[in-house]
């Protein structure tokens, strides 16, 4: 990437089961670029005991030295599966309060655009996923903390193309403002 071509992050967020890493992965494809894969999954499959308060700290950490690695090779954009919006909620629904560390780097994150992928998909089994019944619940918690925080957000809804089409044209808005 040239010196002078500003690099666009884009934190992809929400809920379980809301496809953001169908949608992460298609971005990058579409824009050809690199996308940052969910560090936690790899992290909870290779633990080999259930994860505790402190895991999620460790996953923060990992998660974020993932995005650095990867922006040095990135080609105008860099689409983030998830981000520390993801484990400030997760520590604080799961065991009712947060890691002083994420919360201040959540507070310090610098994306272009979060896009919030909305809880209009069914939600899949998957052994990772906990909370079936508590997507619209989960969903207000991040409306309310990327409100809070100010970051420039859209909701992405619909199914396949609709979803992608709808993710393009929020990302051309923040493009074709800068």
């Amino acid at each position: 990437m040239g010196k002078s071509e500003k690099l666009f992050k884009i934190a992809i967020t929400g809920p379980e089961s809301t496809g953001k890493s169908l949608l992460a992965a298609s971005l990058a494809d579409h824009y050809r670029t690199v996308y940052v894969p969910e560090f936690a999954r790899v992290y909870l499959l290779n633990l080999g005991r259930a994860y505790t308060y402190d895991d999620i700290l460790d996953v923060a950490r990992g998660q974020k030295k993932s995005e650095e690695a990867l922006v040095p090779i990135a080609k105008k954009f860099i689409f983030s599966d998830t981000e520390l919006l993801v484990t400030k909620i997760w520590c604080e629904f799961k065991y009712g309060k947060c890691h002083a560390w994420i919360e201040d780097q959540f507070y310090r994150q610098q994306y272009d655009l979060y896009l919030f992928t909305d809880i209009d998909l069914p939600w899949e089994f998957d052994p990772m996923r906990e909370h079936p019944d508590h997507r619209k619940i989960l969903f207000d918690m991040y409306r309310k903390e990327l409100e809070k925080a100010g970051f420039n957000y859209r909701i992405v809804s619909g199914k396949d193309e609709e979803r992608m089409n709808n993710a393009i044209d929020a990302i051309n808005d923040i493009v074709n403002r800068d």
